[in-house]
């Protein structure tokens, strides 16, 4: 008996939330299932040149050779930049904002010259 009642007080409740409350709730379920994929960054590309400043390394434009950003190993050794030292490259990974200069978590680089000057005007 007791489970007869509450079933009909169960379903007596849910009829009688307003459609447009049901779906606002349905929406704010989903919004919340979504954020997680919205969290993720999208992955993003920058050239110029690796190199190293005060024991980190950075990339620096290759027309004027200023720091763009800071970069970090995302599944490698951070050493593994050391091999591109000097060469112009194209990483890719996510970018953060949070100082100066944007951190770029570098999951691949592509070596594009071996050599980085800046370009004459």
């Amino acid at each position: 008996m007791y489970r007869l009642a509450a079933s009909i007080l169960l379903c007596a409740y849910s009829w009688a939330i307003p459609p447009a409350v049901r779906a606002s709730q349905d929406t704010k379920h989903e919004e919340k299932e979504k954020s997680p994929a919205k969290a993720k960054d999208a992955i993003a590309t920058m050239t110029g040149c690796v190199d190293e400043q005060d024991g980190t390394y950075v990339l620096v434009s290759d027309r004027t050779m200023t720091p763009i950003a800071n970069l970090q190993a995302d599944g490698f050794p951070t050493e593994g930049f050391a091999k591109h030292m000097g060469h112009k490259v194209t990483v890719r990974g996510t970018s953060t904002s949070g100082g100066a200069l944007p951190l770029f978590k570098v999951r691949s680089i592509d070596t594009i010259s071996e050599t980085c000057a800046p370009q004459q005007q």
